[in-house]
């Protein structure tokens, strides 16, 4: 079992930057592909970032690229999403999942393949 804790979430206007962290604990010795996901009130969950468990490879939803940086450092255990240029339309709910990836290169934008879940921490944007 793998625990996800999300933090670094917040109220900024329009343009400005957060720095969203997913910190991993429990069995934190197998290797997880991590992504973010988010959800807005009246709207389903959407894929936001992903990152291999190597963080060789990372692969974004079109709306936040260029914007937006997902990072790794597995000696911490803590997975980061680096939001730049926020829009009013970033407003939601963020969420960590992760998922056990035999490949150090493997990862996957769909929700239902992710195992392990976050709570989940709120992005407000104002205009």
């Amino acid at each position: 079992q793998v625990q996800l804790v999300e933090s670094g979430g917040g109220l900024v206007q329009a343009g400005g930057s957060l720095r969203l962290s997913c910190a991993a604990s429990g069995r934190t010795s197998r290797s997880y592909a991590v992504a973010w996901f988010r959800q807005a009130p009246g709207k389903e969950r959407e894929f936001v970032a992903a990152v291999s468990w190597s963080g060789g490879s990372t692969d974004y939803a079109d709306s936040v690229k260029g914007r937006f940086t997902i990072s790794r450092d597995n000696a911490k255990n803590t997975v980061y999403l680096q939001m730049n240029s926020l829009k009013p339309e970033d407003t939601a709910a963020y969420y960590c999942a992760a998922r056990y990836a035999a490949s150090p290169y493997y990862l996957i934008s769909q929700s239902y393949s992710y195992d392990y879940w976050g709570q989940g921490t709120q992005v407000t944007v104002s205009s």
